[in-house]
């Protein structure tokens, strides 16, 4: 029978590394998906604390012969992946809710999907900006930059060194604010272009009044605005790729404004 020895500071140095990594990769997208089955999410974390484990600096790491002190420094752990993980859900919020309000003026608001992820019902353009999204940053790796900043936390918020304080409250209601910013970035194209066609037709319905123009207006509205979407695409990727080098260079930032 093998007997596996740890020293006590070294094993829950391991679990709080464990629990940092955790969650900071439950705020990831496609990770934090339900249908990614939990055994692989928790392998995944496993590995990653494991590969960064020894080359991290955590000497001076206190307060682990302390339960009071380590229920805290746990709770402050798990705090700090709530935040990174609202921040990134807020950034997919306003993609998600361009897709919205340009599904509402095309007429498929009513056409709802279930989104694998939230296991929500989604209207169909709002799902299709999602999913184009989680492509993009794949495809550019930015999942990359969540990586290298958890190993860059250890040096910028020690461990039991996280308080939740006032500058990162205001940074995370300046992201809700920027979320309808975003929204309206992503969607403008469209959305500009359906009002201009809901003028255009209005005009029709006055000039030629024996028009059926509701029925008219229908289709059309929906080609005009899938010709728009597929046309905004190169638009939609430059700005989308531009949004997550800026989160991506400002998160060690945010980490910082967790610190004391």
């Amino acid at each position: 029978m093998i007997a596996l020895r740890l020293p006590f500071d070294q094993l829950m140095l391991f679990m709080m590394v464990l629990i940092r990594v955790v969650a900071i990769m439950a705020a990831l997208p496609v990770f934090n998906s339900r249908n990614l089955p939990v055994m692989v999410k928790v392998g995944l974390a496993l590995a990653v604390a494991l590969v960064i484990f020894p080359i991290l600096n955590l000497g001076g790491a206190g307060g682990l012969d302390h339960w009071g002190l380590l229920t805290l420094g746990v709770v402050g752990e798990v705090l700090m992946g709530a935040c990174i993980g609202l921040l990134v859900r807020l950034l997919f919020a306003g993609i998600q809710m361009a897709g919205q309000v340009a599904g509402y003026q095309m007429g498929l608001a009513i056409a709802n999907i279930m989104d694998p992820a939230t296991s929500l019902q989604v209207p169909i353009l709002a799902q299709a900006y999602n999913l184009m999204a989680m492509l993009i940053f794949l495809a550019i790796d930015a999942h990359h930059w969540f990586f290298r900043s958890l190993v860059e936390s250890f040096s910028l918020l020690p461990l039991f060194h996280f308080r939740l304080s006032a500058s990162i409250i205001s940074h995370l209601v300046d992201t809700a604010g920027a979320m309808f910013v975003i929204a309206v970035k992503v969607g403008a194209p469209v959305i500009v272009v359906l009002i201009l066609t809901s003028v255009a037709f209005g005009l029709l319905a006055r000039t030629v009044p024996q028009m059926n123009i509701f029925i008219v207006a229908m289709p059309l509205k929906i080609v005009v605005g899938l010709v728009f979407v597929i046309f905004s695409l190169p638009y939609f990727r430059l700005f989308i790729i531009s949004l997550y080098q800026d989160f991506g260079s400002g998160l060690s930032a945010v980490i910082r404004l967790m610190g004391p």
